[in-house]
């Protein structure tokens, strides 16, 4: 696959493997789209994401990835986020802020590793009023029962899988979490982009397959309670209707 991006002639221009051209004007939805692909890729090679921070903290996240979670956030309120994978903690802090602007909520990090100085930095955060972190493999007996006793009876809970993005390991993650989640609540399994970028820098073979995408697609196959589904944008004005995203395929919803 080949993309043109011609702005002089405000065409982009997509060129599939049998060679097969397709030109798109600029102010066009699927130009946008074959853009964004492109520039995804791009980033990707870049570590673009390895360059922003939250209140402090690095976050190492596609801006618009969190922006669009915060609508879901927004929207669904949760008393409770569960988020496995700290490193930094940016994400930690991103989440914890958004609550203390809601006036209720709290995070709980876990990690199998939390290294020293970023549990120092964490804790000395002015949103660390609002984490819990548990040091542990998140799909082990110990750590998620720990998990489960720091939640209460009737608190709503949204869970985001951002830890070891292997098939396994997901699937493990999403079998193990989705009994905190309530009816019309989600689980976000993060970094699905793994399938889109076999064969770049940082990947490995295999990632067509061994991805969260592929995880969350054979859990909702063998769990009917829960389905794969877009939440809702809340303001849209422009010709976009797909996220430009790492997380292609992430959100998991209980609908029954």
């Amino acid at each position: 696959m080949k993309t043109v991006i011609d702005e002089t002639r405000a065409t982009v221009t997509v060129i599939d493997e049998n060679g097969s051209e397709k030109s798109h004007p600029m102010e066009s939805a699927a130009a946008f789209e074959a853009a964004s692909k492109a520039w995804l890729r791009a980033g990707w090679d870049a570590k673009h994401v390895y360059s922003f921070t939250w209140m402090g903290r690095p976050i190492i996240q596609l801006p618009e990835d969190m922006v669009r979670l915060q609508e879901l956030i927004w929207t669904e309120k949760p008393d409770v986020i569960i988020e496995t994978g700290v490193a930094h903690g940016g994400s930690l802090i991103f989440y914890a802020s958004l609550f203390e602007a809601m006036g209720h909520g709290r995070v709980i990090g876990i990690d199998i590793e939390i290294r020293a100085h970023n549990r120092e930095a964490i804790e000395a955060h002015s949103m660390m009023k609002r984490i819990e972190l548990v040091e542990g493999s998140s799909i082990a007996g110990d750590t998620v029962a720990k998990v489960k006793s720091l939640v209460e009876d009737g608190e709503k809970v949204m869970v985001i899988l951002d830890s070891n993005h292997l098939h396994d390991h997901v699937l493990d993650e999403l079998r193990a979490y989705a009994p905190l989640v309530g009816l019309g609540d989600y689980i976000v399994a993060t970094d699905g982009i793994m399938q889109q970028v076999v064969g770049a820098p940082r990947s490995a073979p295999g990632w067509d397959k061994d991805n969260p995408q592929e995880a969350a697609r054979n859990f909702v196959a063998e769990n009917p309670d829960f389905e794969i589904e877009e939440p809702e944008w809340l303001f849209n004005e422009g010709l976009v209707r797909e996220r430009v995203t790492y997380w292609p395929g992430c959100y998991v919803k209980r609908i029954r």
